[in-house]
């Protein structure tokens, strides 16, 4: 595989990221991984190489380069953790318009990257930035998949459940069945949303695990089966969506 350090220029500034694809002759189809509030960090570099191994060329940008180029929850101290949600604060539709717009302009202009073939890939705060992308360029995503997203259906007109109406990608939806993030009249009123709007859509539980499940430093959360077992139904997904297009 080729993996790079880069930066793609955004309307607000510099967006380091991380890029990784075959090296075998493209191009590839494209997964945006839109990262998790913990920020991006080597955990999430490896399971974009995961997934580059499969045959796709992965962009994994730091959402919080407005604020810090280098911010990753190294400990949960009181004081990390309120650093984290102000960061997460900074971030809205706006600011998922501007990146993801920036991305696109990239991928369209690398000779490896598949520019009509994308998915969008999202992990807890970033569950909801994939419904804002993919909602802002409907016509681009071909699916999206949001793994144990947080804070998917408020009271707030930015609220994932108020943008279904205008996808047109097939979604994936993964959720824990213990998340104080998404508990599950939120993910009801979530699917009530995804009905009305007659999206392509699963939304699929996973019994007896917790809000980060699927990463394997989140000690004490991770669970190893669960997390093959959302690896699996997101190849399939990218398999049928992307990979196969």
């Amino acid at each position: 595989m080729i993996e790079e350090h880069i930066d793609i220029q955004t309307a607000d500034g510099l967006m380091n990221t991380f890029i990784v694809f075959p090296k075998e002759a493209g191009p590839h189809p494209l997964i945006f991984f839109y990262m998790d509030a913990p920020g991006k960090r080597e955990e999430l570099h490896d399971m974009a190489r995961r997934l580059a191994s499969a045959g796709y060329f992965v962009v994994l940008p730091n959402l919080f380069y407005r604020s810090s180029r280098d911010f990753y929850l190294k400990s949960r101290t009181p004081e990390a953790l309120e650093l984290m949600y102000s960061y997460m604060n900074t971030l809205s539709p706006k600011t998922s318009h501007t990146d993801t717009q920036a991305m696109l302009q990239f991928a369209g202009q690398h000779a490896m990257a598949d520019q009509t073939r994308i998915s969008a890939l999202g992990y807890c705060m970033s569950g909801r930035i994939v419904v804002w992308a993919a909602a802002q360029f409907p016509d681009r995503f071909a699916s999206l998949a949001s793994i144990h997203g947080a804070n998917m259906a408020s009271a707030s007109p930015d609220s994932p459940h108020r943008w279904v109406g205008k996808l047109k990608c097939e979604c994936y939806f993964a959720c824990a069945e213990i998340d104080r993030w998404a508990p599950a009249a939120d993910i009801e009123t979530l699917e009530a949303s995804l009905l009305a709007a007659k999206v392509h859509y699963t939304l699929d539980w996973y019994a007896g695990v917790e809000h980060g499940f699927v990463f394997p430093k989140r000690e004490g959360i991770y669970n190893a089966a669960a997390a093959e077992r959302h690896w699996e139904n997101l190849f399939q997904l990218f398999d049928r969506t992307i990979q196969n297009k």
